[in-house]
């Protein structure tokens, strides 16, 4: 990882603690991570600079200067990440800042339409922090996630799409033929169509004490928190392409790394499989399942359940991540379009919802295929389909397609 220049004191227990290291890490920001819990002499330094209040998180950056407590917005600005778009109004506002949203951004901009890319974290989504893609076309030896990522962002961005980064959308609505995106933070903006390319966030076990430990020992990002467990054993849940990918990542840190799949076989593609079954650090636990996690302010062990036996286990892990699948982040859109029985978002004809003037693409869409290629060609198809509804609409504003 590069040099950390922000020093983040905090516990495991502390939620505000558990958002900011999340943040960060979303944003690509390196940092160092105290724990006063374990660290006396940072404990004192947290009270020295709180004027005797112990108040974390207390975030150090390079410059000397701290912020106690921060919303993310804070963060933001301190970060130097845009905390407002440019302008009120736009003939396209897309959602989303991942693989699907960004060649929706660039295909529109290059035709002259002035998009707004709206991202509640990090620019690149997921593949943003993926830690290498190996089946996306013309990388034959596999690209970096961050390094894709951040090179989709520039592409958009030279055609003059603005981004929008650490922003979460609170609210979307269709009055007439505008529709408007209200953020957290209180702002507002305006289009002509809008974009919903919001991605997915990792599924839950649901089990007793995953909600208690998670950024305590409980995680769903291998790139952003397997560093901090050097040398230690940990436990990846799951048996598709990403547990074992992030699994064979965490293989760098750790001493040794158990799977733990649900059932009796793997769903990952075979050269995954091969790789996981021939790497000295990996140990793959079929038919088990988590039952519950126990710990005091942090994870200790894990109860693992074998299906087929009926007995139970407890195993001491310094982590444990989590790779069982993905929802979809649709629940801020309420019912202003139609959703499917999982909360997918149901397309039509030229990709657009049941709203007119409203499209989706990418992992959040029903029927995609959760494939950053695919979120690739759906965003591109998405901004054929805008392009061909703002020229039928009276009032383009800036749009110079004609």
């Amino acid at each position: 990882m590069p040099q950390a220049n922000i020093v983040v004191y905090g516990a495991p227990w502390c939620p505000d603690c558990k958002r900011a290291k999340q943040f960060l890490g979303e944003q690509r920001v390196p940092y160092d991570w105290i724990d006063i819990d374990r660290d006396e002499t940072a404990r004192a330094y947290v009270q020295q600079l709180n004027d005797g209040k112990q108040i974390i998180p207390t975030i150090v950056f390079e410059d000397g200067s701290l912020l106690v407590e921060p919303s993310n917005a804070e963060l933001a600005a301190k970060l130097g990440i845009q905390p407002k778009a440019r302008r009120d109004f736009y003939d396209l506002i897309v959602v989303g800042g991942g693989p699907a949203g960004l060649s929706t951004a660039l295909y529109a901009a290059r035709e002259g339409i002035e998009t707004l890319v709206v991202e509640r974290s990090a620019i690149g989504g997921q593949a943003g922090v993926t830690e290498r893609i190996d089946n996306y076309l013309g990388f034959p030896q596999g690209v970096e996630g961050a390094r894709l990522a951040d090179d989709m962002r520039a592409h958009a961005e030279r055609f003059g799409a603005e981004m929008l980064p650490a922003q979460t959308v609170a609210a979307v609505r269709a009055d007439g033929s505008y529709r408007t995106v209200a953020t957290e933070s209180g702002d507002e903006y305006g289009a002509m169509a809008l974009l919903l390319a919001v991605g997915t966030r990792y599924r839950r076990l649901n089990v007793p004490g995953e909600e208690d430990f998670i950024g305590a020992g409980v995680h769903f990002c291998a790139t952003c928190d397997g560093p901090f467990y050097k040398g230690q054993n940990m436990v990846v849940i799951g048996g598709g392409n990403s547990a074992l990918e992030e699994g064979l990542f965490l293989t760098r840190f750790a001493d040794r790394v158990t799977l733990l799949v649900r059932g009796d076989a793997l769903r990952a593609s075979r050269a995954l499989q091969e790789k996981a079954a021939n790497h000295p650090k990996m140990e793959i636990r079929f038919n088990a399942s988590v039952q519950e996690f126990h710990g005091d302010g942090r994870l200790s062990a894990v109860v693992v359940k074998d299906s087929k036996s009926g007995s139970a286990e407890e195993m001491r892990p310094a982590a444990v991540f989590v790779f069982i699948g993905l929802d979809p982040t649709t629940d801020f859109l309420g019912d202003l379009v139609e959703l499917d029985e999982w909360g997918f978002i149901r397309t039509f004809d030229n990709m657009q919802t049941s709203v007119e003037g409203i499209f989706a693409a990418g992992d959040a869409r029903a029927g995609s295929t959760k494939q950053v290629a695919s979120a690739v060609g759906e965003g591109a198809a998405a901004a054929l389909m805008i392009r061909q509804y703002l020229e039928k609409t009276g009032d383009r504003r800036g749009y110079r397609g004609d």
